[in-house]
């Protein structure tokens, strides 16, 4: 294996695990604990939610003690009220469109390209003789003419009674 093609296959092994990297970790700044609502509401009664972020029917939040938590709320008129008569710092936040990114546009379509290119590369790997891999078909014709193909009795080793039989037919 020359340096080329060793620096392409150790490129394309660090590049896949990049990726696995990445999606096996991803960043987290802060992890939030499933709360189920019954309890947060019990929570926001004995004054342990110190801060909430609404995004659409999801809240995340900050207990007094620094504890992270996240929790699914229906449509309850009165949830705003019950924060704000606690004291609770309020943020919200519109719900994110769910419009793909170039970084999930180019992942859905990363295993095809990765396909065609290693495709490609053991392609060019093979240009060997005879005009490579799909060359097959592409091999001169050659002309034969009187002289050279002209093929005898005499120039035949064999039965002479064979011989003597077709040289009847």
């Amino acid at each position: 294996m020359n340096l080329k093609n060793l620096m392409m296959w150790g490129l394309i092994v660090v590049l896949v695990l990049g990726l696995f990297q990445m999606f096996q970790n991803p960043k987290k700044t802060m992890v939030f604990e499933k709360t189920p609502f019954s309890e947060f509401l019990k929570n926001i009664e004995d004054g342990r939610v110190v801060q909430v972020e609404i995004k659409g029917n999801d809240i995340e939040g900050i207990l007094s003690d620094g504890t992270a938590f996240s929790t699914y709320a229906p449509n309850d008129p009165n949830l705003v009220e019950k924060l704000t008569s606690k004291g609770v710092s309020i943020t919200a936040s519109p719900i994110e469109d769910k419009m793909p990114s170039l970084l999930g546009i180019l992942l859905s379509w990363f295993p095809m390209l990765l396909l065609i290119g290693v495709w490609i590369f053991f392609m060019r790997q093979m240009q060997g003789g005879r005009g490579g891999a799909m060359g097959f078909g592409k091999s001169k014709a050659k002309l034969l003419s009187e002289a050279k193909g002209k093929v005898t009795f005499n120039d035949v080793a064999g039965i002479d009674e064979a011989k003597e039989e077709v040289e009847e037919i």
